[in-house]
């Protein structure tokens, strides 16, 4: 059985849909928003929990202490690049073989039928696109990429993975908990094994291509998504907290434009108090519900 949490202008009422109710008859102001078109979606990591990808501040994140590495960490320290690689030698292989949950295949089936302006992520599983999702904009970067820090050149995360697997020819180390964005926990002494690669081409060091905490999001990359935002008739948000500023500004320049913000989301939002319409309940079934 589904409980659904929903808001409205301001009044708070509870639907709840077993088998023959389906969620969506007790979302109508969702079906309205959507069935205008013109919709842009902005995605967190509550989206992408139910294929198995922990969030750091949603339901499966709080029940872990997890850290996560910072750009200045990285960058300042060998130590601390040689514990990412090694976390993230196993942990990445958990993010590459998750599948693309009804969440993700719901948000791609809306865009085919036109009713979507664009797709903002934060996630950087490439859920979406698996999915079949058509240009969207991975605000923090991919998890599939490699950048070199020194010459720029973008790689294969694949082909990292097989030069690291060769630099570390029996290296053996147990997980004791997956982390967010292909973190993770492993014991200190498995990690201080661990043999780091540098790019190829030039010697330098090597990053996932994504932006790590502390770390600025292009700003090319947000100018983008802002003209999504200013040309949109709509707003969605789907499965993100909206804690950090990166993805909480799109929502407050949409609410500054007076567009209709929706939030669909396990747990409350910092956006909630911009939007016309809340909804506390797994991604999966609202989604499926509302893409039919």
């Amino acid at each position: 059985m589904a409980v659904a949490r929903v808001r409205q202008h301001g009044e708070v009422t509870h639907a709840v849909a077993g088998a023959d109710h389906p969620l969506a008859r007790h979302l109508a102001g969702l079906t309205v928003l959507l069935s205008g078109g013109g919709v842009v979606v902005l995605s967190g990591a509550g989206l992408s929990t139910e294929s198995g990808i922990p969030d750091y501040r949603g339901p499966t994140g709080l029940a872990r202490r997890a850290q996560p590495m910072t750009y200045q960490a990285f960058t300042g320290s060998a130590a601390a690049r040689q514990r990412y690689w090694a976390r993230s030698h196993l942990g990445w292989r958990h993010i590459a073989a998750a599948a693309p949950n009804r969440g993700h295949h719901a948000v791609a089936g809306l865009q085919r039928r036109g009713l979507l302006a664009g797709i903002i992520t934060q996630n950087v599983d490439g859920l979406h696109q698996a999915a079949g999702a058509r240009d969207v904009i991975e605000l923090h970067g991919n998890l599939s990429r490699v950048a070199c820090l020194g010459c720029g050149q973008r790689t294969a995360r694949t082909a990292l993975d097989l030069r690291l697997r060769a630099a570390n020819a029996g290296w053996d180390a147990a997980v004791s908990q997956l982390n967010p964005d292909g973190d993770a926990t492993l014991a200190d002494e498995a990690e201080q094994r661990f043999q780091v690669v540098d790019c190829l081409r030039c010697g330098g060091l090597l990053k996932p291509d994504v932006v790590f905490f502390g770390e600025n999001v292009p700003p090319a990359r947000v100018a983008e998504c802002y003209r999504l935002v200013e040309a949109a008739r709509a707003l969605l948000v789907l499965g993100s907290s909206l804690t950090v500023m990166s993805g909480y500004r799109f929502v407050r320049r949409a609410a500054a434009l007076g567009l209709p913000v929706a939030i669909i989301n396990q747990g409350p939002t910092r956006g909630d108090a911009d939007a016309l319409l809340t909804v506390d309940a797994p991604l999966g079934d609202t989604l499926g519900a509302l893409a039919g």
